[in-house]
């Protein structure tokens, strides 16, 4: 009796440890820039993180830090993930300049459709050259681009010859070029430190999409918004990636549950999202009685002929790099047009 006794104690207790390592929780540190309230942060990043927390049953759990919560500064970020100070981060890629090469294509001027096709082919892309490549030392979660990006200055600016001297914040590598050459003062500087830029006078301007105005209050900060009609001058692409380390440590069945929210159409979700939440940013804009300045076509022509030098300077230094710059670029228009079509 004694012996079935103490075998049944010892089933109980193989069954409870047998549980116990089945129902393995984790907990994984999301890092990034901005405001937990921002847009990104609370539509995407916070979207995706209750999802996997609901699909793992729980077993995954997803502590946000947002603004730089655990140190450092944004150029950082993509370290941070590689090096596992932070599990998931959200980073803009050109905080780093020249370190992704390949990606820079869709940041050129007029390259960008809608974000959503945009980002679907930003990840496509990735897939075909860039997940060995430029991606190796990383898993990538999430590649997508914002919306359409536009200029918020502190005086009117209609024509190219406008930018003459303004001192203009640019988000990454291939739009400071651009800006350069279109005649600015190109300063780089991520997001969240354009609002004391522009009050104090650092900068006279900045191109940022609709969409994180709100969070930036960048329309209580300049009175001059400069749009595009249906084009987009630029865009600037994000890299929402996890550290290798973290993600190989984690069961299968975790893995499948963190496979099955990224990838292609979470990228594709993320970019939809971004330029969804332009509308609300513009409207406070308006709002503010500021005044948006809308390009007509033919304005618009004089500006894409202006920044044509970006594209052909680009492809000459990837040529340089040792990558096939024309190539990469055939390669993303084609990506780009297909999904615009389908969309």
């Amino acid at each position: 009796m004694m012996t079935t006794r103490r075998t049944l104690l010892g089933l109980i207790a193989a069954a409870c440890l047998s549980t116990s390592a089945a129902a393995q929780e984790v907990t994984l540190r999301l890092h990034q820039f901005l405001p937990a309230q921002a847009n990104v942060p609370a539509h995407i990043l916070d979207v995706w993180a209750d999802k996997v927390e609901a699909d793992s049953d729980g077993r995954i759990k997803i502590d946000r830090f947002p603004s730089m919560q655990l140190g450092g500064t944004p150029p950082q970020l993509i370290d941070q993930a590689i090096d596992g100070v932070a599990d998931i981060i959200w980073t803009v890629a050109g905080y780093t300049p020249g370190r992704f090469p390949q990606l820079e294509v869709f940041e050129l001027p007029f390259i960008s459709t809608s974000a959503e096709a945009t980002s679907r082919a930003y990840w496509e892309l990735a897939e075909d050259r860039m997940m060995d490549t430029d991606f190796a030392a990383f898993k990538p979660l999430g590649l997508w681009v914002h919306g359409p990006g536009l200029i918020h200055s502190n005086r009117p600016i209609t024509d190219v010859a406008d930018l003459n001297g303004l001192k203009l914040r640019a988000p990454t590598r291939t739009t400071t070029t651009m800006f350069t050459g279109l005649g600015a003062t190109s300063v780089g500087m991520p997001v969240p430190a354009v609002p004391e830029a522009l009050s104090k006078g650092v900068i006279d301007g900045a191109v940022i999409p609709w969409e994180v105005v709100p969070a930036l209050k960048v329309h209580e900060l300049v009175e001059n918004h400069t749009e595009f009609g249906d084009a987009h001058l630029y865009t600037t692409a994000f890299i929402f990636a996890m550290n290798s380390d973290a993600y190989n440590g984690l069961p299968d069945d975790l893995k499948a549950v963190i496979d099955a929210n990224s990838g292609l159409e979470f990228s594709a979700f993320a970019g939809r999202t971004m330029e969804e939440y332009d509308a609300p940013g513009r409207a406070l804009a308006e709002e503010a009685g500021n005044n948006i300045v809308v390009l007509t076509p033919e304005q618009v022509d004089a500006w894409r002929a202006a920044s044509k030098p970006t594209i052909d300077n680009w492809i000459a230094e990837a040529d340089a790099a040792g990558l096939d710059g024309q190539d990469i670029y055939d390669a993303a228009t084609a990506l780009i047009a297909k999904h615009s079509a389908s969309n």
